[in-house]
């Protein structure tokens, strides 16, 4: 089986953000694995282990990420391509799927597996895009796979609750947190993957147009508007100061 892992490098929840003009400002950013990636990442090592065949973990972006497939190597990959995009903008999902899609149909995986989503963006977009570029099934959220031949099982979250879905391969899947425990990487993995070579592949290699979402400027939310308490005797002086402050004030009713 062929497993195509998509990773992301996103910026570390504790890093300190600056936003520019049109991006945020990457000085001093910390940048690690989108951790939902991790999670794709096990999965598709488990796969393979279980299973033959091979792993490979596909990152795109400018050069920085290539630091995250490094990562991916340690934690047990076969191989590693890097689509290089160096005015690569996060927010385009649709010509990152193209890209990937394109990479993907040419190295025929029968599984592509990412994170349900990635902590930068949120848009939970680009795997389900990639599902529909490739016309191949999508199943998102899942907790659980299995594999029998060609016949793939799966557990997925659903709102209130899970559902368990049958499809074939080749197929396309979201991995939610509780699919595995993603691994450690060893010290040994760590010092083996800074020798192993990293695929470049590069847009026009993979056919894709250029991006056509422009970003005009980013600026952070604006402050939230300070609480403000209400104080009454009783719970009639409470209703009645709550309505006229939404009609008067919220103007919501």
């Amino acid at each position: 089986m062929k497993i195509v892992v998509l990773v992301k490098q996103v910026p570390d929840t504790e890093t300190s953000i600056k936003v520019g003009d049109k991006a945020i400002n990457e000085a001093g950013v910390k940048w690690i694995i989108s951790p939902y990636d991790e999670f794709a990442i096990e999965e598709g090592i488990r796969i393979r282990e279980k299973s033959g065949g091979e792993v490979i973990a596909v990152s795109l972006g400018p050069d920085r990420v290539v630091e995250a497939l490094r990562t991916a190597y340690a934690m047990g990959v076969d191989r590693a391509i890097h689509v290089k995009v160096d005015d690569y903008m996060t927010f385009d999902s649709t010509y990152t799927s193209e890209l990937l899609a394109n990479l993907i149909k040419a190295e025929n995986a029968d599984l592509v597996i990412g994170g349900r989503q990635s902590i930068d963006t949120d848009s939970s977009q680009v795997v389900i895009q990639i599902a529909e570029r490739l016309n191949v099934p999508h199943i998102a959220m899942a907790l659980k796979l299995e594999f029998d031949g060609k016949k793939v099982t799966a557990t997925r979250e659903v709102e209130g609750g899970t559902e368990v879905v049958e499809t074939s391969a080749p197929v396309a899947v979201t991995a939610q947190k509780g699919l595995n425990e993603p691994r450690y990487p060893s010290l040994k993995g760590i010092m083996s993957a800074k020798k192993k070579p990293v695929d470049v592949k590069k847009p026009e290699e993979l056919g894709a147009t250029a991006s056509k979402l422009e970003v005009v400027s980013l600026e952070p939310p604006p402050p939230r508007i300070a609480g403000r308490k209400l104080e009454a005797g009783d719970a009639a002086g409470f209703a009645s100061q709550l309505v006229k402050a939404l009609r008067e004030e919220a103007k919501v009713i």
